[in-house]
């Protein structure tokens, strides 16, 4: 089994940056891929971005692309998520994402373990 705590989030004005973390337990993160997806009220959970293993392939959603950072330490079991130029339509709960598979998908159905969700607000 694994378990997945993300931390990080809070509120921020817009224009603002947050930076949030996902610690894992109960087996080796070296060899899947780590995501983050994150839902707004009302709305279905979407794929943010998401890193291999290796960090070699990283892939992200449009809507962050440029302003947002996927990074891991494997070492520590950790995923982070750098969020630079907020604005408010980032508002949502943010999950990590666990994926037996070394590669980034953003189909939520194919992820196996799931973190608790960590809200993030945006003020404007």
């Amino acid at each position: 089994q694994v378990q997945m705590v993300e931390s990080g989030g809070g509120l921020v004005q817009a224009g603002g940056s947050l930076r949030l973390s996902c610690a894992g337990s109960g087996r080796t993160f070296s060899t899947i891929t780590l995501s983050w997806f994150r839902q707004a009220p009302g709305k279905e959970r979407e794929f943010v971005a998401g890193a291999s293993w290796n960090v070699g392939t990283t892939d992200y959603a449009d809507s962050v692309r440029g302003r947002f950072t996927i990074s891991r330490d494997n070492a520590k079991n950790t995923v982070y998520l750098q969020m630079n130029g907020l604005t408010p339509k980032d508002t949502a709960v943010y999950y990590c994402a666990a994926r037996r598979d070394d590669l980034p998908s953003s189909n939520k159905n194919l992820y196996n373990y799931w973190g608790q969700g960590t809200q993030v607000t945006v003020s404007s």
